[in-house]
């Protein structure tokens, strides 16, 4: 979920300019039936939301609106919301931003009531996936989902090629390979894509499949330079510099996966979360399929970045029980085994995720499943924004060719230890 993030710094004023159900405190202490505001930033996981939002409003009486925000926006107006008290009831958070929001007393502490709950119960959810929303020992949201990262490949162009599909022999060097079958020369098509930008669901796979890293376990350094790390990312430098990918100035405006559905790009690395989107996409419902991803063969690892996002309450929010109420359903095995059937995204209770296997069978999900063997959480630290868009722009200058990997890297890393002393 993974594109450049505006910084939590900007726009104050758009204060004025927000709209929240559960921002006007006078009006909530005159009609507390009112519905909560819930505010997300996918809209293919919009419809799955708001049916489980029916189920427990039929359980429970209480109602919910959502307000979909695209994701550079969503953070921008959470920003202004946080300064000027008005933050929806309920909203996802995201690991670049929760160490922020916990530290400013910004989201509501619910250690209390997860454990006189009966419905959550940290042990049934990924320990890393906590560790995102926890801070001084306290929780502040509950797990919504696991994700991993996988292949996915267009089959009409790869028979057109006469490319075997991959499958889970395949290492970086057949991804290659068959990139250089697959690349038109008249650039109607180009085997992969990846931009610069993408880096959970791209090159951070390469780096910690070659035993590189982006930032050590202490978040007090930068691995962007390590041998390990600049060897898996000279494999990119390759793709670009081989014009195996679409230049940069057309991955950047059209996206990733609008240059896949089109049937511009044989290739591209996406996160389970995107499954929605191609599914519900009549091109690549049709014509494309999953892969794991390629093995490293130096190392024999296929690792995954893989991230959760969090279901989190306003700290300053008039409902707080109710609000934990529909946090708590969203959370809990019943809500988790919806969001999974509905074909949301992965859950992130534990085995609920088969159910999500099932729920577009045309597709070979179960190679997200598979890439939970080598998991690695998503780097992160106090100001993972402030150093992640650093890091991004020095790429843009890979990407673009206007500077070679190497010394991309070497200068992203001391950007990036730069920042990290700071915190």
């Amino acid at each position: 979920m993974k594109k450049k993030i505006v910084s939590l710094c900007i726009v104050a004023v758009m204060t004025s300019a927000l709209v929240f159900a559960g921002g006007d405190a006078e009006k909530a202490k005159v009609a507390p039936s009112k519905p909560l505001s819930v505010m997300i930033w996918d809209s293919n996981q919009e419809p799955g939301i708001r049916l489980i939002i029916d189920d427990f409003t039929a359980k429970t009486g209480i109602e919910a609106d959502v307000q979909v925000v695209d994701w550079n926006n969503y953070w921008t107006l959470l920003s202004a919301g946080a300064q000027g008290g008005s933050l929806p009831d309920v909203f996802w958070m995201h690991s670049n931003e929760s160490q922020r929001y916990m530290s400013n007393d910004l989201l509501l502490d619910v250690t209390d009531r997860i454990a006189k709950s009966s419905l959550i119960d940290p042990k049934n959810y990924p320990e890393d996936i906590w560790s995102l929303y926890t801070y001084n020992k306290k929780y502040y949201a509950i797990p919504k989902d696991i994700d991993t990262i996988a292949l996915w490949y267009n089959k009409t162009l790869f028979d057109e090629a006469g490319v075997a599909y991959p499958d889970e022999n395949w290492t970086w060097d057949d991804l290659y390979q068959a990139a250089k079958k697959l690349t038109k020369a008249d650039g109607s098509v180009y085997g992969f894509c990846n931009v610069n930008t993408n880096n959970q669901a791209g090159w951070y796979n390469l780096i910690y499949s070659n035993n590189g890293y982006v930032i050590s376990e202490d978040k007090k350094k930068s691995g962007m330079d390590h041998p390990n790390t600049i060897e898996a990312m000279k494999w990119m430098e390759k793709m670009i510099n081989e014009n195996l990918m679409p230049p940069q100035n057309v991955m950047s405006e059209s996206g990733e996966d609008v240059l896949f559905q089109s049937g511009k790009v044989a290739m591209t690395l996406q996160g389970s979360w995107m499954v929605a989107a191609f599914r519900d996409n009549e091109y690549s419902y049709a014509n494309c399929d999953i892969a794991m991803l390629p093995l490293n063969e130096k190392t024999g690892r296929r690792a995954s970045i893989y991230n959760g996002l969090g279901w989190a309450i306003s700290a300053n929010t008039l409902r707080a029980d109710d609000a934990w109420k529909l946090v708590e359903y969203f959370g809990s095995e019943e809500g988790q085994l919806r969001q999974a059937e509905l074909g949301v995204t992965m859950s992130a209770y534990k085995d609920t995720s088969e159910k999500w296997k099932n729920s577009v069978p045309r597709f070979n999900l179960q190679a997200y499943l598979d890439m939970q063997d080598d998991m690695v959480i998503r780097p992160f630290s106090r100001n993972t924004v402030k150093w992640e868009n650093a890091v991004l722009d020095v790429m843009l200058k890979v990407w673009s060719k206007e500077m070679p990997m190497e010394a991309g890297c070497k200068e992203a890393a001391r950007q990036m230890n730069e920042i990290l002393a700071e915190e």
